[in-house]
């Protein structure tokens, strides 16, 4: 089969799973005076943009159909 296929196959597999898995992100925020510290963690989990996750669907659709086997 052609590599075309297979990379399209990713991104497809790519796009799907951008609809359903988080990315875990984590910020810190904190103040500083002198010797002493103060500070605060903050942990987000945030999806991708469902534009994003369309677009890898439609390009892996495409580059799948373009890579077939057969042509």
């Amino acid at each position: 089969m052609k590599p075309l296929f297979w990379i399209g196959l990713v991104v497809l597999v790519l796009g799907v799973a951008s609809f359903f898995v988080t990315i875990p992100r984590q910020e810190s925020h904190g103040v500083k005076t002198g010797d002493v510290s103060i500070g605060v963690q903050v942990k987000h989990n945030e999806k991708v943009s469902p534009a994003v996750g369309a677009v890898l669907l439609i390009v892996g659709a495409g580059m799948m159909i373009a890579g077939r086997p057969g042509r």
